[in-house]
């Protein structure tokens, strides 16, 4: 097998690897495929969320279609949070282009937002009791106008993250609805989490390929592996400890947030 082969079977394993989380958990798509691109393969930090996010666009398709199917999709939340995220999304990607895909200061603002978000993600996932505890003490449920315009608002901090770093439409959204929506079953809250992700990603996906930083041969390579693990992992759902899984990921992020941020 020759060195491009290697890579290329390398690239399909770690899609793989990532759809069965995302299928699984909802997380993992830019938390886990981002730092791996720049951090084992040495892809360029603009490149590596502008292809992930069309990669996380193809594999959460295929998992909103599995949790469709479920009837574990709340639609109504998925067009708030998208009224939210799309127009941030695109107020986003302008401000890459005015900086430059390819420039020194964007490399540094995508490293320094993926590194932080990471953070956030992994106190997300490793606190997320305790958060959800302390909020329902001090603030609790919210009236139905409120939370309509929390979730939007929700949404477009979502948007604006995610299209510069690939990351916060996992953790960090399922956590917000969990604060909004308390009493929605966990299963519901991640699959409208997932479906929100296809037009976030998919929007920021599109900007990044319009201003040159998507590898198109990688993003293929990539969803090879992914599609069947995100099938798998979300048929898997309901049979792993998620509680195992948040855990272990929130100490995986937590390092790759270290090495990003501190290299």
């Amino acid at each position: 097998m020759g060195q491009l082969e290697t890579i290329n079977y390398l690239y399909s394993l770690s899609g793989l690897f990532v759809g069965l989380l995302v299928g699984m958990t909802g997380i993992g798509g830019g938390s886990l495929m981002t730092p791996i691109l720049i951090l084992l393969f040495g892809i360029h930090p603009e490149t590596a969320v502008g292809t992930d996010l069309l990669y996380a666009s193809a594999t959460k398709t295929v998992g909103t279609g599995v949790h469709s199917l479920a009837r574990s999709v709340d639609w109504t939340i998925v067009t708030r949070l998208a009224l939210g995220s799309i127009p941030a999304t695109a107020l986003t990607i302008c401000g890459l282009a005015l900086l430059g895909p390819a420039s020194h200061e964007t490399s540094t603002l995508i490293t320094g937002v993926l590194g932080g978000a990471l953070f956030l993600t992994a106190a997300a996932l490793l606190f997320r009791g305790t958060i959800v505890r302390m909020y329902a003490n001090h603030i609790g449920e919210l009236g139905y106008q409120r939370t309509s315009w929390a979730t939007t608002l929700t949404g477009f901090v979502l948007g604006a993250l995610v299209a510069v770093s690939s990351v916060g439409a996992g953790a960090l959204g399922v956590t917000a609805l969990l604060l909004l929506y308390p009493r929605l079953p966990m299963v519901r809250i991640v699959g409208s989490d997932i479906a929100h992700a296809v037009p976030l990603t998919l929007v920021a996906g599109i900007g990044h390929w319009l201003i040159g930083s998507v590898d198109w041969m990688l993003l293929g390579t990539l969803l090879i592996g992914a599609v069947p693990g995100i099938i798998i992992g979300s048929f898997m759902a309901s049979r792993v400890s998620e509680a195992i899984l948040r855990t272990l990921l929130s100490v995986v992020l937590a390092v790759v947030a270290t090495r990003l941020v501190f290299a």
